[in-house]
This record gives C-alpha cells, structure tokens and sequence, in this order.
C-alpha cells in the first residue's frame, strides 16, 4: 500500500469513514454503562465521575491494511482517547499519569474551568513530567460536546493521537433514536503507515498548517464498505461533530440530508439550516446536528469533505435499510435548554482589537485592508505596527522580513505575544463586558480559540450575525472582521490563540488577563 501526498488527486482512494469504532456506535448506540465502562471512568458515592488519563506510546491500525500499523501516542492506549460522559453539573477527577517521555498536560477545551485546572504550561500549571501525575478536578457547568488534549508540545502530541471527547449531557436529553459522536482528524503517513516526524516545518507554520493525507473519523480510515452506516429509514440521529486535526478545515457536505444544526461549540442556537451548502469545520470547533433519514427516496447518503476541490475526502456513508421507524420525519422541539451564561452588557463594554498579520502572502491582504480604511495607518501606529502603517507595500514588507528574522511567522498586534515579554494582550477587571474586534490580516483562514470563556459571536464585516450564536472558536477568513464579546467572569491568564496548531508555535497567540 502506497499513501500519497495530500495533495494528489489519488486522495480519492482512500473512503474516509466510520471506523471500528463509528460502526460500533451505528449498529445500536452506546449505552451510559457501556461508555463508562469502555472509558474506565467510575461514578463515586457523592456523583464525582473519576477518570484516568495515562498517555503513552500504542500502535493504531489508522489505514484498512491489517499489515500496517502505525506508532502513535495516545491515551489508555486508543485512538481518540476514552470518551468520557458525564452529567451537567457533576464533577470530573481526572487524573493524568504520563507515560510519555515528554511533559504534557491536559487541556479542556471549551469547559468553563477554573484558571488552575486549564492545563496551561508555564501559564496555568506546571508541565507534568513522564512518571509523574495530576489531579484535574473541576464541575461541568455547561451541557454540550466538548474534548480534551494536551497543551505542551501541542503540535506533536496532538499530531500524533493524544485526543478525545468530553461529552456533557443535558438533564433532558433531545428526543433522538441514536447519537452518534464523530472525531474528524488527518495525519500525515509516510509510505509504511508511519507518521511523518517533520512537526513545525516552516513550510506549515507560514500556509495553512500541518495536513495530513489520510483523514479519519474516530482514529481509522476504511476503505469501501467499511464507511457505510447502517440507518434505518425515517430515523432521527443526533451527530456529534469535532475536528481534532492540526491544521485541516473540513467542508461537510451532507448531501440531500439537509441537517438541523441544533449546537455550536458545545452551547445551544436556534434550530436552523446551515445556510450554505458546506458546513465549515475549523480545527477546535465542534457541531451539534440532528439528521431525520428519509422514509423512503434514496439508497444511501454520502457524506464528504469538500474543502479542497479536487481532493475530496469520503467521511461516511449513510445507507438506510430496514422497516421505516415512523412514516413521516418526527415532529417535537429540537431547542436545546440554554446554558447559563452571562450576557454581556455592549453598553458598557471595553472595546479592543486584534489584528492578526504574517504568514505567506500576508503582505496583500494586509495592504487590502488598509487601502480599503478597515484598519487605518493610526491604528497600526498605535500598535507600534510603524513599518506597515508607514509606508505601503514597502513598509509592510519591511515589517514582514523583520518578523521573519526574528523566527516570528505571525503577528498580533504587531506582536509575538507569548515570547515578547511585554504582558497580556488585554486586560481586564472581572465582570467586565470585552467587546473583541478580530481582524484577518493574513491569507489564511484562522480558527480563534478563546480559553476559559464563551464569547457571543456578534457581527462578520459589520453586518449582524445570524442567531448570535456562543462559541468558543470562531473561524476567521482572510480580510474579514468579526465582532465578538463575553463578560470576564472567569479571573486568570487565558489564552487566545489560532487553533491551527503550526499558527500558534509561529507567534499567533496571547493571553487575555482578567483580574
């Protein structure tokens, strides 16, 4: 078996779907006691939900062939990690003994933590060292689809498995016949199925990241028949979307299923259409879906990845068979209960900007952006961005070379902020409402990851936004402005940062301090 470059138009070959794992939850579920008991997690007398994490070396069978197996990191040794479910509300005790020859910790993306238990190196804790361990301990405020990983060493531990998903479910569940939770992630293989060590090469750091060729959904990649899901016709299906890769975007197209999507980034919007035809999936970002399968009509559903035209990647296969379940789609509200979030008060907020510069071909659409008074020469100067705000193409080109002799790919502000030693990019005094302006000035799509928060996500290019929906991580295209604002509740130094993994080493990060 060959594995070709991303980038070739064989990518077709591989039929990215299910896996063992996905095909087990299609044939009929998994039960709250077969989860716990798989995960190894265990409820104790006063309603904690404890769990043991121990990340180290495994082999994975990523790729159809039983002949080739691949090295990978992992925790408890699979491929994503135990997927832990809890209640809203109950508190998780998480240990993390590391078995790994490295430091790592554990990050809880999304989940509302306190400072302390954010897994953070050198900014929230101290990295764990191999053999030693951690107690994380913290409650589940909010209901929704989260996940965890590490945050040292990100790019490589990430890259090569460490992941999995924290499910939190609502204290009434959505009247669904089957849930099924997909992890999406890509890795790069060499020709024997092992995983390419070339982690933070320039040439990912300044594109679009580190994508892999072969894409998996919960840690495999079959071939042919192995990617089909059996449904069964006039089923109604809640699909747990997460995107654990480096760097990959994924474009779903979920053919004429037409989904309902019912939650973003773990907390609940109106029920709506996507409304465009390919459902965006930056990394760190996660959808909440409800899909009724038709009665009767077609004899499968293809689900596929469209981000790359011409490289298209087969995620499932929907096939209905079976006596229909009911004869027309189900009627009932499909509005999930709100977490309880602060609402911001926009009137009384504190305004910021960030503008987000660097990277190949930066130069241009930081030019556009200027030329069009979207970000002004004042501005840029205010931020000690003198270089680009002086002097044109020229100036900005200037201010690239130095960012890049310096080892800086990215810039915030103007800034390396997480090696600049100059402070937070923003702080703020708890309780305070932060209306955030975030700009693109770059030529690449960026997924902004915000820690410890919610953000409400208010306006793209200064046109409202649909539903205002709460995210976590919000996916930013090249030359646009998106507005978003959160009430800093949560006191500590959060970090903000691009959730393509290469993006963050190369300088796109920062700390938002709330006191």
């Amino acid at each position: 078996m060959t594995f070709k470059s991303s980038f070739s138009a064989t990518r077709r070959d591989f039929l990215l779907g299910g896996a063992a794992t996905l095909g087990v939850v299609a044939a009929g579920g998994l039960s709250m006691a077969s989860v716990i008991g798989r995960a190894g997690a265990s409820e104790n007398a006063g309603g904690a939900v404890n769990m043991l994490l121990r990340p180290g070396a495994a082999q994975a069978s990523l790729v159809p062939d039983p002949a080739y197996q691949t090295a990978v990191w992992a925790y408890n040794g699979i491929v994503p990690g135990p997927e832990i479910r809890v209640r809203q509300g109950q508190r998780l005790h998480a240990r993390l003994e590391n078995a790994l020859a490295q430091e790592t910790t554990i990050h809880w993306h999304g989940i509302r933590v306190p400072n302390a238990m954010d897994g953070v190196p050198g900014l929230t804790q101290a990295a764990v060292k191999p053999g030693d361990s951690f107690d994380y301990v913290f409650d589940l405020p909010d209901a929704g689809t989260y996940w965890y990983h590490p945050h040292a060493n990100t790019t490589e531990q990430l890259g090569r498995g460490l992941y999995g998903a924290l499910i939190v479910e609502e204290a009434d569940p959505l009247p669904v016949d089957r849930e099924l939770v997909w992890m999406l992630d890509d890795w790069r293989l060499t020709e024997s199925a092992a995983i390419d060590d070339g982690f933070n090469a320039m040439h990912d750091v300044g594109h679009a990241g580190r994508i892999g060729n072969v894409v998996t959904v919960n840690g495999v990649a079959p071939m042919g028949t192995f990617g089909d899901v059996p449904v069964r016709p006039g089923e109604r299906i809640r699909l747990r979307l997460l995107n654990a890769a480096n760097g990959r975007i994924f474009a779903l197209d979920f053919d004429e299923l037409a989904p309902m999507v019912i939650a973003m980034d773990g907390h609940p919007v109106t029920p709506h259409r996507n409304e465009t035809p390919l459902l965006l999936l930056g990394p760190g970002m996660r959808f909440d879906l409800v899909i009724d399968i038709p009665v009767s009509g077609k004899p499968s559903f293809a689900v596929t990845d469209r981000f790359y035209e011409g490289m298209e990647n087969a995620i499932a296969r929907l096939v209905p068979s079976g006596t229909p379940l009911r004869d027309h789609a189900p009627d009932g509200d499909l509005a999930l209960k709100p977490n309880s979030l602060p609402e911001s008060d926009l009137g009384q907020a504190v305004k910021h900007d960030l503008i987000y510069s660097g990277g190949m071909m930066g130069d241009m659409i930081l030019s556009q952006m200027i030329r069009s008074g979207h970000i002004t020469p004042e501005k840029l100067s205010a931020m000690g961005m003198e270089s680009a705000a002086g002097s044109g193409m020229g100036g900005m080109a200037n201010m690239m070379r130095s960012m890049f002799g310096a080892g800086n790919i990215w810039a915030v502000n103007g800034r390396d902020p997480d090696r600049d030693g100059n402070g937070p990019l923003v702080t703020l005094t708890r309780g305070q409402t932060c209306h955030l302006t975030l700009m693109n000035a770059t030529a690449w799509l960026h997924p902004i990851h915000l820690h410890g928060h919610a953000f409400r996500l208010l306006a793209r290019n200064d046109a409202p936004v649909r539903h205002q929906p709460w995210l976590d991580t919000v996916l930013i295209e090249p030359g646009d402005r998106v507005e978003i604002a959160f009430v800093a509740d949560n006191p500590g130094d959060w970090l903000i940062h691009c959730h393509i993994l290469e993006h963050k080493v190369g300088g796109m990060s920062g700390v938002i301090r709330v006191l």
